[in-house]
């Protein structure tokens, strides 16, 4: 459910010049690679098995009678709403944002590209708080504009990919035939890109189905918040697990439109020769406006968490609050379990992604559908089903953090399927025949020529993990082991209590290293 993170061929690493549109699937998939993929798929199917056996040991009538209540029938459609409407508005926000910066003479156009990928260093818990404390928005709209903001890069960034490679050639044609810009855009290029926008869609809607933090912050009645109350506060078992398996259906639902939208991509789109040739001229009115309108949308989605959070920290260092030695041991934790998170997910990834990329079978493709259906489970569920996991088959793991990173790589395997599928996906075949006649094994093969022009794309999925996983908080907080802390749980830890000045520091700080990835992501993804 990852939007195609598409990395442009550098000079000289592209198929040969000449051969015309390259064949990049397979009739036949290979056994080993099933085999692997099945384990993956059982693996991650983990949270999903927990939900099922537990609803069966429930008391007979209590899951039917959980299910017709009127607050669950509520919070569906609550769930539901807030999901459509973010994704709405990443939409709305990603797509012109992205045109801005691959299609015209914006000024600036680097420095912008980094800015508006920024946002997915923001958690939204940071946000959340940031937004609570300086504005009266609460609810369901609080929380749609925090989700917005800090998602709307998921569009962003596979969009701009799409359309720095996109074919003008047929927009230019559409140009001369009389049709204004507009109409040359929306029937020429918008069809290149959909697949793209569709994917960069529906994973931010993927992630809004099992947002905790913001919707908690903001007092909204999601799915996820009364998840987490029930498994927690009333302890209403039989209501959590309902929860849990219309997420898991929802979840599903989200899976069958991205592979529906994923079918209709025909394939368009190669890296066009003169890129300024095809930017649009902005003017200087433009040029200010455009300006104006990224200049307020990175004020809202990162300005403001970043100036609220440095108000308060200077104020916890003035009223000696600032626990530097527990902030320093927390950061480098999560830098740690970031690292691995992200080797894992990327190492789990690779039998989904390279099979997809390369055979359209059903079996290939409901093995890739299953893998996403833990990401869009709450956090907390995910951490039940791995501590019921660890304790079943090698209790001697739980309380420690190979049981974390094991977590962070079943809940965030889709993330970097995604970008193993495409960057897989644009490696021709030939080149592989070619190297399979020179008498080279499989895994040479994969060595020496796939994985060397794809591991661009693997590694920017990598980076989106690692990304993700420094800022995730609901398993984190069951499964981390006792007096082990991340930034994200130290932060939430403070604020539950009120301490905002105390948890200044840890927020500042795990912004400034979800940067980095951030940055590296909107380097490799964007404009060259």
């Amino acid at each position: 459910m990852t939007p195609d993170l598409a990395v442009r061929p550098r000079a000289g690493t592209g198929p040969p010049a000449g051969l015309g549109r390259l064949r990049t699937t397979r009739s036949r998939p290979s056994p080993v690679l099933l085999l692997l993929a099945a384990a993956v798929v059982a693996l991650v199917a983990t949270p999903v098995v927990f939900i099922v056996t537990e609803l069966l040991a429930q008391p007979d009538g209590s899951v039917w009678q959980a299910f017709w209540r009127p607050r669950t029938q509520t919070l569906t459609l609550n769930t539901i709403a807030l999901v459509v409407t973010v994704t709405t508005g990443t939409l709305l926000i990603g797509l012109p944002t992205a045109y801005l910066i691959a299609r015209t003479d914006l000024a600036w156009r680097r420095g912008w590209q980094v800015l508006t990928a920024l946002p997915l260093a923001v958690p939204s818990y940071v946000a959340g708080f940031a937004w609570v404390s300086l504005t009266p928005v609460r609810g369901f709209w609080g929380s749609v504009i925090v989700i917005t903001l800090v998602s709307s890069p998921y569009v962003t960034l596979p969009v701009t990919a799409a359309l720095l490679r996109a074919d003008t050639d047929a927009e230019a044609v559409a140009r001369t035939l009389g049709a204004g810009p507009l109409r040359a855009f929306w029937s020429a290029t918008l069809p290149q890109i959909a697949p793209a926008a569709g994917a960069g869609a529906l994973l931010v809607a993927l992630y809004t189905l099992g947002e905790f933090g913001a919707v908690a912050i903001m007092r909204f009645p999601a799915l996820t918040w009364s998840i987490q109350t029930a498994f927690g506060g009333t302890f209403n078992r039989s209501l959590a697990l309902v929860l849990c398996l219309i997420l898991v259906a929802l979840a599903l639902v989200v899976v069958v439109l991205e592979r529906a939208v994923r079918r209709r991509d025909t394939g368009h789109g190669r890296v066009r020769v003169d890129e300024a040739a095809a930017r649009a001229r902005l003017g200087p009115g433009g040029q200010l406006l455009a300006a104006g309108a990224l200049t307020g949308l990175c004020f809202a989605a990162i300005g403001v968490p970043v100036v609220t959070m440095t108000i308060r920290a200077v104020q916890s260092v003035a009223e000696r609050e600032l626990e530097a030695a527990r902030l320093a041991e927390a950061a480098a934790t999560t830098v740690l379990l970031g690292l691995g998170g992200a080797v894992l997910a990327a190492l789990l990834a690779l039998p989904i992604g390279i099979l997809s990329a390369r055979h359209r079978a059903r079996t290939v493709g409901a093995l890739e559908t299953a893998t996403y259906l833990g990401h869009g489970l709450p956090g907390i569920v995910l951490g039940l089903s791995m501590v019921y996991l660890a304790l079943l088959l090698l209790p001697s793991l739980y309380q420690t953090l190979w049981v974390l990173v094991l977590a962070y790589g079943i809940l965030f395997v889709p993330k970097a399927a995604g970008s193993v599928r495409t960057a897989v996906g644009q490696v021709p075949l030939e080149l592989e025949d070619v190297a399979r006649s020179l008498g080279r094994s499989p895994v040479r093969v994969w060595t020496a020529v796939t994985a060397r022009l794809a591991w661009p794309g693997i590694a920017a999925g990598a980076l989106l993990v690692a990304l993700t996983v420094m800022k995730e908080l609901p398993a984190t907080l069951l499964l981390r082991p006792t007096g082990t802390d991340t930034l994200a749980t130290r932060l939430w830890q403070l604020t539950d209590i009120a301490a905002y000045g105390a948890a200044a520091p840890y927020a500042i700080v795990l912004v400034v290293i979800a940067s980095v990835p951030a940055f590296l992501l909107s380097r490799r993804l964007g404009t060259s």
